[in-house]
């Protein structure tokens, strides 16, 4: 009944209009979010626990599903911007750049637990540019690996699990000793699995003057290697539902987000577990991650006093945001982390050692959304031989390479895939 209540709440909150607000209350924060799912309705109670604390300035959490185009709406006019904001971290470098963020220094000298060592330090250096920090983390969200444990039972392969990383090589010794229908995976964030493999690998998506590199050798390797899987027969075929076919239980593993530990729990007859992103060899492996982060939209209107009051509700959250693991996400509070109640939630697999916790990588480079935007475009179809390795790359090149000659990266283009959850 809880998470029902959750729901309708976040719905109802999905469809408040945002006329008229961005702070022109004195006596009111207003938050806005991209959390259109279910993890809006997560968001939503942990601002009602912190206005139930009856505190001088009360929260408004307002969700909408385009809310970087909003952004970018209330920031040329220079009225309603919000109070507060979530924003993905890819966003960040871009947001600094054209001065449409404020450093949350002054936040941070009033509350002085809200600095790095209380939390995840992938989740706050992405926050930091030129050694000022912009952001507050809520989160690190990333792609997982979920395995069918009754399937790895029935074909003998539970060993693979032995050091937490499935090698493309464990994987292609299945080949051709699935029953028919059955698949070793999916496809499922293929884009995330593949950023994962350029840090395997030790490439980059940027030289050293910052131009966005994607036709090289190690973007190369990491699709050929997962297209050989393909080749082999041993991943859900092309337009198919990997997701749904997890669920169904015919595949052994499904490469998507953390978050989606919520849904596969639905699944009465789904008995599963989480990994890491499959790997060339069990030393090194990468989760490519990502960040929910606070953070102050530039803007005259915010007072002092306004910003002392959000520095409080960002204390609140420090301190209260295991409601956050219920959506799913790896809460980037150390308190919270380490905390007993957190080890019963299956994301907290990637928090449970420093190796674990090394692995999740988040892109921050300047040009990320479009070279993302891009491997969304064209990586399924030339992992699946649509399109041809080598002409799939150079395309890839010339549309980011386009898209960086018409200007700068502003907030209405290059939405990521991330937006909305």
């Amino acid at each position: 009944m809880k998470k029902v209540t959750k729901i309708l709440l976040a719905i109802s909150l999905s469809a408040i209009m945002l006329t008229g607000c961005g702070g022109e209350d004195p006596n009111t924060i207003e938050f806005w979010t991209p959390l259109t799912g279910d993890d809006g309705a997560n968001m939503d109670q942990i601002v009602a626990d912190y206005n139930a604390t009856d505190p001088e300035f009360k929260v408004k959490h307002v969700i909408t599903s385009d809310m970087y185009t909003k952004m970018y709406t209330v920031l040329n006019s220079g009225s309603g911007i919000p109070d507060l904001a979530i924003i993905h971290a890819d966003r960040v470098p871009n947001f600094v750049e054209q001065d449409l963020l404020e450093p949350v220094t002054s936040i941070m000298s009033a509350q002085p637990e809200l600095k790095e060592d209380n939390f995840l330090t992938e989740a706050w250096t992405a926050g930091n540019v030129d050694g000022t920090q912009y952001t507050i983390p809520l989160d690190i969200h990333g792609s997982a690996m979920y395995y069918n444990k009754e399937l790895l039972a029935k074909y003998g392969v539970e060993n693979f699990l032995d050091d937490n990383v499935v090698t493309f090589d464990e994987m292609l010794s299945l080949q051709g000793k699935l029953d028919e229908g059955q698949y070793v995976l999916n496809d499922a964030l293929l884009s995330w699995v593949i950023f994962a493999q350029i840090q395997n690998l030790g490439g980059q998506i940027q030289d050293e003057n910052g131009n966005p590199t994607i036709n090289t050798p190690e973007m190369k390797e990491a699709i050929e290697s997962i297209k050989e899987l393909k080749d082999a027969g041993l991943m859900t075929p092309y337009g198919e539902d990997g997701y749904l076919m997890f669920q169904s239980g015919n595949v052994l593993f499904s490469t998507d987000g953390t978050w989606s530990s919520i849904g596969h729990a639905t699944v009465e007859s789904l008995d599963f577990g989480v990994t890491n992103i499959y790997a060339y060899e069990p030393e090194t492996f990468h989760n490519r991650a990502s960040s929910h982060l606070f953070g102050l939209l530039s803007s005259e209107e915010r007072t002092d006093e306004k910003e002392q009051g959000i520095g409080e509700f960002l204390e609140f959250v420090r301190e209260n945001s295991i409601e956050w693991a219920e959506a799913g996400q790896i809460v980037a509070s150390e308190d919270v982390v380490n905390s007993p109640d957190y080890e019963n939630y299956i994301q907290s697999f990637f928090t449970s050692t420093e190796e674990q916790t090394e692995s999740l990588y988040i892109y921050t480079d300047k040009h990320y959304p479009y070279i993302a935007e891009a491997l969304d475009n064209y990586a399924a179809d030339m992992v699946h031989g649509e399109i041809g390795v080598d002409e799939g790359l150079e395309e890839m090149q010339k549309f980011v390479e386009d898209k960086v000659a018409e200007g700068s990266l502003d907030l209405e283009n290059a939405v990521t895939e991330e937006e909305g959850e």
